[in-house]
Order: structure tokens, then sequence, then C-alpha cells
């Protein structure tokens, strides 16, 4: 048996019109932020190390599935008969590509390969840790 492709969910994504109010919503909801930048934040959910995502960029909900390698899992997916929509790219904390799978259902894997963030005292990112 192979090993399995998709590790765990990394986070499921929002649209806000505004950060800070995005922001000041989801902490009236009791989510602690985790970290932000100036167009997207991070919450923590207690009992998970998913994430809830707001950004302002993409008016479109999307959970993200956390890969080993982006590039190794694309030729993998597409092998077993999935559709590439969005070639491999660079993000933040590494690379990320879009997938539909036989059915239709829109699959966005992510990798870590330049390791998570890194932030000051009020959850600004300032950089990386090691990947």
């Amino acid at each position: 048996m192979k090993k399995p492709l998709i590790k765990k969910i990394d986070c499921v994504l929002f649209y806000v019109s505004d950060i800070e109010s995005g922001i000041k919503f989801y902490r009236a909801l009791g989510h602690c932020l985790k970290w932000r930048t100036d167009d997207s934040a991070g919450f923590q959910m207690p009992e998970t190390d998913a994430e809830i995502v707001i950004q302002t960029n993409r008016r479109e909900q999307e959970t993200d599935l956390l890969v080993d390698s982006v590039d190794a899992a694309v030729k993998r997916i597409v092998d077993a008969g999935a559709k590439l929509v969005v070639p491999p790219f660079e993000i933040q904390v590494g690379k990320c590509a879009v997938i539909i799978d036989p059915w239709g259902n829109k699959l966005v894997l992510l990798d870590l390969s330049k390791g998570t963030l890194r932030t000051d005292s009020s959850g600004r990112v300032v950089g990386h840790m090691n990947p």
C-alpha cells in the first residue's frame, strides 16, 4: 500500500472585505490570532492545528491540504486521474497547486518547503522558521 498523499487539512480560507474587521470578528468568536500580514490573518482552532485563514484577495472559500511536496503530489495525483488546473507556484510558506479530481472536486495542495511563518509579539509575520 502506498503512503497517503494528503497529510492533513492545513487551513480553511475565507474572504473578508477588510482585514481589520475580519480580525475583530474572528476574535469576537474566541479565536486567537496566530499570525497576520497586510491582507491575511490566521487563527487557531482549539482541537486541531489547522487554521482559519481570512484574506482580502480572492472572493472564494477553499480548503488547503498539506502534502510533503507539491511537485511530487501533482505528479502522483494527475497519474491517478485528476486534472491539473493551476500548476505549482510559489507561496509565502512553500508551493501550491490546484487540482480537479475525477468528480470535479477542487483540491488545493500546499507544502511547507520554505518553512512556517515566524511572527513578532503582535502576530505580525516577520520571516520564516526553518523548513
